[in-house]
């Protein structure tokens, strides 16, 4: 982090000297000025995040210095130092835009303290000003991200959601499949319909047909009066059925045939209806595979593969991780009813380092259970579930016990590798040793992402 720069205003020499050299001391970087004309210059040549200053100033208040403070683009914070006499006035100041104000004769640990508070307080207002406003532009539809993978996601979708045939979304649990969906619908001449979701998985396999086509008075015991299914539910709109790979097979041939024909036939009818709706399926497990195991029906996968779209998993998003980490506080905070303002950097870290295997929604679930547990402003790795901390520990441990492999897989071949080769073989090494992530490759390497894929290319 880049050292604070502060503005001390004071017209006694020796308290400014003293302030300067306490300030420094701490690792900050220092100005100094005698009176408001002289504040105003230095204002004016560069940039501080913080100024400390006297009420009472030889050509000017400190009031008058915390105005022109106030009417500048990035205003510092501002610390105003007064006599006990003047304590109204200080109070006048905290009104006006002051961030604290303390009384003569200064302790200096108290006044250490009053500036660390302050600057971690601007801080904090500034991270999350931050990142409301990457929220505000890296959002579509409820997703919520602004790397490469998710540019190309949010163009698809807008492509996809032009067609009227069926999709078919992929991608691993809690990568947020669903909200891809709706976003589809949003995009969609369908908007003005209704979107409905079923999980195939979650209704018992006798009631799936009913559940989907409907059934007439007496079709089946308990069946006492004629009632729509979700096709007909979602007439004019859209329909997706998530876990689509749990579908019983004969459910899907009738499934197929509505998708071909238009049509379908409640339970117990005897007439068939034409139906008007977009049928979107989603699963996280390998429909090629089923179709070997003979599980899911070939035509119907074909049906649904016409459009496509694979929702990438968190650990290939870049730096996402962040700005859904601050997301998820800020909407956690407000339902919980809590304080929480941000994350202390062992907390990041630990975000940072953790390859999320249930993506979205596991980063989601540790983010409600820190800001449940969390009793201060900023949220701290005993915080945040065990596991972060244990993963990060076990990477420690296996990049220390793995010196011998790492030399074996470097120096491997009857003759000494070319330094070029050498290097591909490491950069291909530290990709295993993160499970393919290219950022936190890109971190260990000490290079940006764009030097990685660079090397990583064939030649």
């Amino acid at each position: 982090m880049p050292k604070p720069r502060i503005l001390v205003v004071e017209d006694d020499a020796s308290l400014a000297t003293l302030l300067v050299d306490e300030l420094e001391t701490e690792g900050m970087q220092v100005s100094a000025a005698a009176q408001v004309a002289t504040a105003v210059a230095c204002l004016a040549e560069q940039a501080f995040d913080l100024v400390i200053s006297d009420l009472r100033l030889p050509d000017q208040s400190g009031l008058e210095l915390l105005q022109h403070v106030n009417q500048t683009a990035e205003a510092p914070a501002f610390l105003m130092i007064t006599a006990f006499a003047t304590v109204d006035q200080a109070v006048t100041a905290l009104k006006a835009g002051a961030d604290d104000f303390l009384t003569k004769p200064l302790d200096m640990d108290h006044l250490l303290l009053a500036v660390h508070r302050v600057l971690e307080t601007r801080q904090l207002r500034s991270e999350v000003q931050r990142f409301r406003a990457l929220l505000q532009t890296e959002s579509f539809h409820g997703l919520i991200g602004r790397s490469q993978r998710m540019r190309q996601l949010f163009e698809h979708i807008r492509l996809t959601a032009r067609a009227h045939g069926p999709a078919l979304i992929l991608g691993e649990s809690g990568t947020g499949k669903e909200l891809v969906a709706r976003a589809l619908h949003a995009e969609s001449e369908r908007l003005s319909g209704p979107f409905l979701a079923v999980n195939c998985a979650g209704i018992p396999g006798d009631l799936l047909e009913s559940e989907f086509f409907g059934h007439v008075s007496g079709a089946f015991t308990g069946a006492h009066k004629t009632r729509k299914g979700l096709f007909a539910q979602a007439e004019g709109g859209t329909l997706l059925l998530d876990e689509i790979g749990e579908m019983p097979l004969a459910l899907q041939a009738k499934l197929l045939r509505a998708l071909q024909d238009g049509r379908i036939r409640a339970v117990g009818a005897e007439q068939e209806q034409p139906v008007d709706v977009r049928i979107i399926a989603a699963t996280n497990q390998d429909l090629p595979k089923l179709i070997q195991a003979e599980r899911f029906r070939e035509d119907l996968f074909f049906r649904l593969e016409t459009f496509t779209i694979q929702v990438p998993p968190l650990r290939e998003r870049d730096d996402d991780w962040e700005l859904l980490a601050w997301h998820f506080l800020r909407r956690h905070a407000v339902g919980l009813q809590r304080t929480v303002q941000g994350f202390s950097d062992e907390a990041l870290a630990l975000l940072r380092n953790y390859s999320f295997p249930g993506n979205v929604r596991e980063l989601g679930n540790a983010l409600e259970r820190a800001v449940a547990f969390c009793d201060a402003e900023h949220i701290r790795p005993e915080h945040l579930p065990a596991r972060l901390s244990h993963h990060t520990a076990h990477t420690v441990s296996a990049t220390a016990t793995a010196e011998p492999t790492l030399a074996n897989t470097l120096l491997e071949g009857p003759v000494l590798p070319t330094l070029d080769t050498l290097q591909r073989r490491y950069i291909h090494y530290v990709l295993q040793q993160v499970d393919g992530n290219k950022r936190r490759a890109a971190a260990l390497l000490g290079i940006g992402r764009r030097t990685l894929y660079r090397w990583i290319e064939p030649d």
